[in-house]
């Protein structure tokens, strides 16, 4: 049986990072991935958002991480030539009401480490976005877009530079705990049993699956895993804006929120609903519920100018009366089991935080 140091299984953006984290310290890492190629799942299927860290609870994982992580990932691009544009995001009121709850979005913020958000009136706001129908509204300059496949490839030449391989339709079957590590079966067309010092189940949507095959890992340790999936609507015209447009954030989510892609084609989303079951299709009939909503910030959207664009599924840990949750990366001091790392309900914003997540699963390590 070979032996291989550290053992990552996923190839998404958090996977990828997280292997080229360890191979930078000299491990040997190879990643082993389910699909036949890297960020086929949560990773390829995101509003490819560079979060600045506005909405988490402070002191949460998902806060911390992702305002360190939104510093390294900017500086990463900009050494590594990912395409990706500080182009800022306003957060807007189109009530009283949600004049009111700007203050505490501010407050909320700042608690993170954010403190660069701007309080606009009305007439400031639309001198940036003279399209924007607004009663006020929150700059975020830190906000950004980017490029998420070139950045994973990136990520895996990093890693691949340092010494990683990648093993491709390769699911992990079972693994087992063993007095020097685990012992790890991997499936698919060319099967192969490994042992390990170090398993990172970086899984994403598949993580309590993976937790659940690794015989010795505590049953209670193990979260229920939750399907959110998103639905979003592509522009079919060229929208007025330079800038991300987030209404002020709903009960249970952020609410219909315009985002650009690197080429400024505007998309909206999500429209949440909870499955049971991988689906990415776009029903075609949801495309209606969008226009009120998008028409309260951008009230000159033309009729037809929506289409079905695609979904994506986050890997929830909780269930959908509970709105909240953070990342879980347990170490062996947390589930008892040495070698073993686990990291669920790795969603939004685990794209920005990638880079400092793989440091702190380094740091577990």
């Amino acid at each position: 049986m070979d032996r291989v140091d550290c053992i990552v299984v996923g190839a998404g953006v958090v996977g990828l990072a997280v292997a080229r984290r360890l191979a930078l310290a000299g491990r040997d890492v190879i990643i082993v991935e389910a699909a036949d190629d890297i960020g086929t799942g949560t990773s390829s299927r995101n509003s490819e958002v560079i979060h600045a860290g506005i909405y988490y609870a402070a002191g949460s994982l998902m806060a911390r991480l992702c305002v360190a992580g939104k510093r390294a990932l900017y500086a990463y691009c900009e050494d590594h030539g990912v395409p990706h544009r500080r182009c800022g995001k306003l957060i807007v009121a189109t009530s009283a009401d949600d004049n009111d709850k700007l203050g505490a979005i501010r407050a909320r913020a700042a608690a993170n480490g954010v403190d660069d958000l701007a309080l606009l009136d009305t007439a400031a706001a639309q001198a940036l976005e003279p399209a924007l129908n607004c009663t006020a509204a929150l700059l975020s300059p830190s906000t950004g877009i980017i490029d998420s496949h070139a950045y994973m490839l990136a990520l895996r030449g990093d890693a691949e530079a340092d010494g990683a391989m990648i093993a491709f339709n390769a699911p992990l079957q079972r693994a087992e705990v063993t007095a020097d590590g685990l012992t790890v079966e991997i499936g698919g067309e060319a099967p192969m049993t490994l042992a390990c010092r170090l398993l990172v189940n970086a899984a994403g949507l598949g993580a309590p699956a993976v937790a659940h095959a690794i015989d010795g890992m505590p049953r209670a340790h193990i979260p229920t895993g939750y399907l959110a999936k998103g639905n979003y609507v592509s522009c079919n015209t060229r929208a007025p804006f330079s800038r991300l447009i987030y209404p002020v954030p709903e009960p249970g989510g952020l609410g219909v929120h315009l985002t650009l892609d690197m080429g400024g084609q505007a998309k909206f989303g999500p429209d949440v609903e909870w499955v049971s079951s991988l689906d990415y299709e776009v029903d075609p009939a949801r495309v209606a519920r969008f226009y009120p909503a998008i028409r309260r910030y951008w009230p000159s959207l033309p009729d037809g100018a929506l289409s079905p664009g695609y979904a994506g599924i986050r890997p929830k840990i909780v269930p959908p009366d509970i709105a909240v949750q953070d990342f879980v990366i347990q170490g062996p001091r947390d589930h008892g089991v040495g070698g073993l790392i686990n990291l669920f309900g790795i969603e939004s914003p685990g794209l920005t935080a990638s880079l400092a997540i793989a440091d702190h699963v380094a740091e577990l390590a």
